[in-house]
C-alpha cells in the first residue's frame, strides 16, 4: 500500500520559513518522480514543484521560483520542500505526490 505522510506545516509570519517533509513507503521511491501540490482555501489544486528520481532535475511554479527548494533523500525515502520568504498567498494545504497517489496534506498558514 502506497503511503505518503507529510509533516512540517504550521503557522509562520510573512517572510518566515518552513521545511515540509514527506515520508514515502509502499513503492520504489528511488525510481519515482515526486512533487508537491497545494490547495488554498476556496481554490483548486496548484502544482508547486517536482523532482526527478535522481534529484538532478527540478521544476517550480513561477509563484514559488526562487523561494522554494525541492529535494529528496532516496536513502530515507523522504521528499522535502524548503520554503523561504513565505507570503500570505502561500497559505494552503500542501500535498506530496508520486503523481499516482497523494498524502493527506499538511497545513501551512502564513499570517502576522
Amino acid at each position: 500500500e502506497v503511503q505518503l505522510v507529510e509533516s512540517g506545516g504550521g503557522l509562520v509570519q510573512p517572510g518566515g520559513s518552513l521545511r515540509l517533509s514527506c515520508a514515502a513507503s509502499g513503492f520504489t521511491f528511488s525510481t519515482s518522480s515526486m512533487g508537491w501540490v497545494r490547495q488554498a482555501p476556496g481554490k483548486g489544486l496548484e502544482w508547486v514543484s517536482a523532482i526527478r528520481s535522481s534529484g538532478g532535475r527540478t521544476s517550480y511554479a513561477d509563484s514559488v521560483k526562487g523561494r522554494f527548494t525541492i529535494s529528496r533523500d532516496n536513502g530515507k525515502n523522504t521528499l522535502y520542500l524548503e520554503m523561504n520568504s513565505l507570503k500570505p498567498e502561500d497559505t494552503a494545504v500542501y500535498y506530496c505526490t508520486n503523481f499516482v497517489s497523494w498524502g493527506q496534506g499538511t497545513q501551512v498558514t502564513v499570517s502576522s
